[in-house]
């Protein structure tokens, strides 16, 4: 079976927790470890959120005062190849030596006229306390939103149009390598007056992306694994409950909020309604569980309503 798994930035660096590559590390062993169970007899391909790198890249680029800061198509360039290398490495100590592994630069295209460029929503970076926040935006020109308790900078997040490196993923799954790609939601571009490609300064919803990325695999499943066991309703409340399957007509009606689990309930019925396969939202340490079909919320247009759990 062919999976791509969306791994949530939050899963390689919790919120709140120190930006070290020590615990970037840590955390991607503990993602790797759930990853390798499901390798037997399957094709993977891994996709990853880039949020808290990105952020902290550009903070450590802005602290160097003597160039312009790089823009964020290079910063998020600059995350594929340092995430995957550490996927690539703490996968390949749990799974056989004759395993291949590539991790690809992902270009996406992206619409100049997306209204996401007016609305920035995308959270990127640390969190901070609203105080802070609003010293740091009004010095650098941020724009910010409150993330839970604490606030941090957003970008515009345009939808994916077109991932210009399907065709050697499919070469390279072809040939039975683990692809660990579309990193951060791949690097946003798009087409200037000329028709000469540039990057922009953009963060591209990773679950949206890894949903046009398993459909244009033709992936059977879907897995966007975050740090929740799956989506619920009234989340936090009393009366919160899990949802176990949904149909996408009916998840989508339940109006989830777009800086949490929004983009993934999105993601997920899009890659339903548009493959007819399923994708499943849940925890990362269920993963196993999840390609089972025992765990997560599954979204599928084979059955109408919504179970709970």
């Amino acid at each position: 079976m062919r999976i791509v798994v969306a791994l949530g930035g939050n899963a390689l660096l919790r919120r709140g927790e120190p930006m070290t590559a020590d615990n970037q590390r840590a955390n991607i062993r503990i993602a790797t470890e759930q990853i390798a169970k499901i390798h037997p007899g399957n094709q993977l391909v891994i996709a990853h959120g880039n949020g808290p790198q990105v952020g902290l890249l550009s903070l450590q680029a802005a602290a160097y005062t003597s160039v312009t800061p790089y823009p964020l198509d290079v910063l998020g360039a600059e995350t594929e190849g340092m995430i995957g290398y550490i996927i690539e490495q703490e996968l390949g100590n749990l799974l056989d030596f004759e395993v291949p592994f590539a991790t690809l630069l992902t270009q996406v295209e992206v619409d100049a006229n997306d209204p996401a460029f007016k609305n920035p929503t995308k959270p990127i970076g640390p969190v901070y306390d609203k105080a802070e926040a609003e010293k740091l935006a009004a010095e650098k020109g941020w724009a910010i939103a409150p993330d839970g308790d604490k606030y941090r900078r957003v970008v515009a997040s345009p939808r994916p149009k077109r991932i210009f490196e399907i065709r050697p993923i499919k070469w390279l799954l072809d040939k039975g390598s683990i692809v660990i790609c579309a990193g951060g939601g791949g690097i946003p571009t798009m087409y200037d007056e000329n028709r000469h490609l540039k990057g922009i300064e953009a963060v591209i919803d990773k679950d949206l992306c890894s949903s046009l990325l398993a459909e244009q695999l033709e992936a059977e499943l879907l897995v966007i694994a975050t740090d929740v066991n799956a989506a619920f309703i009234d989340f936090g409340k009393p009366t919160q409950k899990a949802i176990a399957e949904a149909h996408p007509d009916e998840l989508e009606r339940l109006g989830f909020a777009a800086g949490s689990m929004g983009p993934k309930v999105q993601a997920a019925c899009e890659f339903a309604r548009h493959t007819g396969k399923v994708a499943v939202i849940g925890s990362l340490a269920d993963i196993e569980a999840i390609v089972q079909g025992t765990a997560g919320t599954r979204v599928s247009t084979a059955k109408p309503g919504i179970t709970y759990r």
